[in-house]
């Protein structure tokens, strides 16, 4: 029977259950996919042996991404009449994150008709209210197609080293493929979730049976497809490690074939009701022009405290989300009424764990003590009862995490629980250096590296431009902004990229970037946006939204934007309509002699 707490419980109970998961090493204690894990991050999708001519060409822009980001940046491009770019994917095709995460049962947690960008101008309808990661990949492929994007693609390429030169205002670009490009303006458009990671467990290395990341699935091995059973599993006994969003989408499927499924659990995520459906496709025709931006707006004033008139999409988000409990109030009321609420949406969601799981003591272990803005809450209807199937097993750490790796199992507090088939469902670096998420160290003037600039922090004019890095432009977290629906911060980025290109051709600018006061006042912005959101983070248990309670001064500098995206994205708007490139330094294009 549920048990109701007292806020003073529940504020005890968060914090021993914080107290639980603190780690001296941070984001230290995971590892990425090189060297002795080098094998992990094989690209499963392509066929080996691929190669091709190096080009050595110059090139108005060279954007590195194919993701949606990087996709939106050539898209706003060609748009204002810009065709002159080259396009760096280190995949085999668009997609980004979508290209990688083909995981069964992977599908997008935002609704589609506010997440896929575009749809009015590619008249594509989704067939259902939230796509999977198949469609949405292929949809990316249709907006390849759509705005000609192929053409100017180098795929299965990575960036080796970029650097500027003074002396011919160009980017000099090389990448693995020994391409040598010149470009006026380098744009990075890596995206947050494509470079995976691997916990570091003692042992992972010396397993014996098969492992894999879910970003790099294996479907030689499970047999089946996205769409079709891992048939292969009848005889097998699956471990999947962790259980934030991958893993609610991927263990239902799992346990749909698997002989034995164990779900190796440190921290339990709030499962909400997502309620797929087909699209309706009578209410997706007669929607008037302008629909979707309308549905945008609406979907992110809903989940960033300001309840719009209507509720437009009306969703697991906009139901749990739509009260702000990160309010910047020094009101001892206001800030009691908040948590209350706060602690009144996360007991709904405890309270669904009880209605849906037979077993007390499992429905126990799968309940989130934690605030709801701590860790991205996940919206689905098989992964609970999941867990009432008699081949799954969850295998709850107490908050320690694995104890360590064999060449057979894994072992939790002292006992081995052999497998088959290991299974890494842990996620993507998000909150790591920038230059280590994009894999190469910019070069800017005088030869000063981006991971020099910014060893301190991060030093940018709306997360976008940075000081000593002519004509770089970012699109990443690192103080910019940050949204439940990410596309909508990536399609307002990819704007003002578009819009800052085109200006600085049409005005014969030859370079420009941000000056350091006006880092130093953006990063001022950046605080007082922050002001409610940081003390609420605190309290938070270790999570990628915290950089696993790493709150050192460097940190501090590498914030997002934590008000709404509208304001974010208003900041932009407003420096594009003053026209004077407030905070920017410009160098005017010397005429020919």
């Amino acid at each position: 029977m549920y048990v109701k707490l007292s806020i003073d419980d529940l504020r005890e109970k968060y914090q021993r259950e914080r107290e639980k998961r603190l780690r001296t090493d941070g984001v230290g204690q995971y590892k990425e996919l090189t060297g002795e894990y080098a094998a992990f991050n094989r690209d499963p999708y392509v066929e080996p042996g691929f190669t091709r001519d190096a080009l050595t060409k110059e090139t108005e822009v060279v954007i590195v991404g194919g993701g949606f980001a990087g996709m939106l940046v050539a898209i706003n491009l060609s748009k204002r009449g810009i065709r002159d770019f080259t396009m760096v994917e280190k995949a085999g095709d668009f997609g980004g994150t979508w290209y990688w995460n083909r995981y069964p049962g992977c599908m997008c947690d935002v609704e589609s008709y506010t997440y896929l960008p575009l749809l009015e101008e590619t008249g594509y309808m989704p067939t259902e209210r939230y796509a999977s990661a198949s469609e949405i990949f292929e949809y990316c492929q249709l907006l390849g197609r759509h705005f000609d994007l192929y053409p100017n693609a180098l795929f299965q390429t990575e960036i080796k080293d970029t650097a500027w030169d003074e002396s011919t205002q160009r980017w000099n670009v090389t990448t693995s493929r020994g391409d040598k490009l010149a470009s006026r303006f380098l744009v990075t458009a890596g995206g947050i979730l494509h470079k995976a990671k691997l916990p570091g467990i003692p042992g992972i290395e010396t397993f014996k049976g098969k492992a894999f990341h879910t970003s790099r699935w294996d479907y030689d091995y499970t047999g089946g497809s996205p769409r079709e059973p891992m048939v292969n599993l009848r005889d097998k006994r699956v471990g999947i490690i962790g259980t934030g969003a991958t893993a609610v989408q991927a263990v239902p499927q799992l346990a749909k074939t698997a002989k034995e499924l164990l779900v190796f659990q440190r921290t339990p995520s709030a499962v909400g009701v997502r309620n797929n459906a087909p699209t309706d496709v009578e209410w997706f025709t007669s929607q008037p022009p302008g629909w979707q931006a309308e549905r945008i707006v609406n979907f992110t004033h809903a989940v960033t405290g300001v309840q719009p008139e209507q509720d437009l999409v009306k969703d697991g988000w906009t139901e749990v989300m739509w009260v702000n409990t990160q309010g910047t109030t020094d009101d001892p009321a206001e800030l009691e009424a908040l948590e209350r609420s706060d602690f009144e949406t996360m007991e709904t969601l405890r309270r669904r764990v009880e209605e849906v799981i037979d077993d007390p003591a499992t429905a126990d272990k799968l309940k989130a003590w934690y605030g709801k803005n701590c860790k991205r809450v996940c919206f689905h209807d098989e992964y609970l009862p999941a867990f009432n199937l008699p081949n799954v097993q969850l295998v709850d750490t107490d908050g320690h995490g694995v104890e360590r790796i064999t060449e057979t199992g894994v072992v939790v507090n002292g006992v081995e629980h052999p497998v088959d088939l290991l299974i890494f469902a842990s996620g993507f670096e998000v909150t790591t250096d920038l230059d280590h998420r994009l894999g190469f160290d910019p070069q800017g003037r005088n030869g000063m590296h981006l991971s020099g600039r910014w060893a301190d922090g991060a030093h940018t004019l709306h997360g976008i431009l940075s000081g000593e890095f002519p004509n770089l432009m970012m699109i990443s977290l690192v103080q910019g902004g940050f949204g439940t629906n990410f596309l909508h911060f990536l399609s307002e980025s990819a704007k003002h990229v578009a819009w800052l290109i085109d200006t600085c051709e049409q005005e014969s600018i030859a370079s420009i970037e941000a000056t350091p006061a006006a880092e130093e006042e953006w990063l001022g912005v950046l605080y007082g946006a922050a002001a409610g959101a940081a003390g609420y983070s605190t309290t938070c248990t270790p999570g990628y939204y915290n950089s696993e309670q790493n709150f050192d001064a460097k940190a501090a500098r590498n914030l997002v934007y934590a008000g709404s995206l509208l304001d974010y994205s208003q900041y932009l708007v407003t420096w594009r309509e003053q026209g004077d490139f407030t905070g920017a330094k410009v160098v005017k294009q010397t005429p020919p002699a």
